[in-house]
């Protein structure tokens, strides 16, 4: 049907961009945070950058290099307190994606076409994409990517992050959200439920093996027409005690290991060394 957005045309979130103020300082903070090192850095255009791959996406530590104009808006990005900037999915036909998006209302800027140099293997990575309209996702930067070869993570180590299970999204509008990831962009909503012990109402979205979580506070007054806005990672383990001790062991502040609300999950909370970014380990499945 002409105009509809297939199922598959929106297949991953490709990755997220966390800023940081400082490169190294970043990169020492998430490689103890995983459990593992980036498997991609590159330095272009007033910015470095590292990728942290997991099963089923990849972080983007963003930091500002220089004096450019670039490296000024990440700071100044940062001065707001931004530190989850954008969400990257992935297609495997950009320029029907773009086509389709665009009818759908999602106001897609121009196909660019991208490369990037891996600072110390030397590899080369190609891609195309395009960005949609701040306001018509609003106000979360979305950008939609077609790699010409997407990246896969090895094997980890036990206890180590093995994929995202869920990245959280705050907004006063849920009727707002369904249009757009539902109706929009094709992703399946998988649950919608009100919950009065936590005086909130949570939309899961299901996409590439982990869920967009997206959350209203009912007891908040603000605006339906306000912003949304990036909030806060979930990251899965295969051995919840195993990682905590990790993480225990660097030093980082943690919550004790605890029962999730989902049946049959682990969860713990990282206080500190987390980039400023609330974040929770969690064990599904656990016994």
């Amino acid at each position: 049907m002409t105009g509809m957005v297939p199922t598959s045309l929106i297949t991953a979130l490709d990755h997220f961009v966390l800023l940081c103020a400082d490169y190294d300082q970043g990169v020492d903070c998430y490689t103890r945070l995983m459990g593992f090192g980036p498997s991609w850095s590159t330095e272009a255009d007033g910015r470095k950058t590292a990728l942290f791959q997991t099963q089923n996406t990849a972080v983007e530590l963003v930091a500002p290099s220089g004096t450019g104009a670039d490296a000024q808006r990440i700071r100044d990005l940062l001065g707001e307190g931004v530190r989850l900037a954008s969400l990257v999915y992935r297609t495997p036909q950009a320029r029907e994606a773009h086509r389709v998006l665009g009818r759908r209302g999602l106001v897609p800027g121009p196909l660019e076409h991208h490369h990037s140099k891996d600072l110390v293997s030397g590899q080369v990575r190609d891609w195309t994409r395009f960005r949609l309209g701040d306001d018509s996702m609003a106000g979360v930067k979305s950008f939609v990517l077609e790699p010409s070869d997407p990246a896969e993570a090895p094997a980890r180590d036990k206890g180590s992050v093995k994929e995202l299970d869920h990245l959280v999204i705050q907004t006063p509008n849920p009727d707002r959200a369904v249009a757009n990831y539902g109706g929009r962009l094709g992703l399946r909503l998988a649950l919608d439920r009100s919950e009065p012990r936590w005086d909130t109402r949570f939309l899961f979205f299901r996409l590439g093996g982990l869920s967009l979580e997206i959350v209203q506070r009912l007891g908040e007054t603000a605006s339906p027409a306000e912003s949304d806005h990036l909030w806060g990672l979930t990251w899965g383990t295969d051995d919840i005690e195993v990682c905590h001790h990790r993480l225990q062991y660097s030093g980082a502040d943690l919550s004790p290991v605890r029962d999730g609300r989902k049946p049959g999950t682990r969860i713990f909370t990282l206080r500190d060394g987390n980039l400023g970014v609330p974040t929770l380990f969690i064990q599904q499945g656990a016994s």
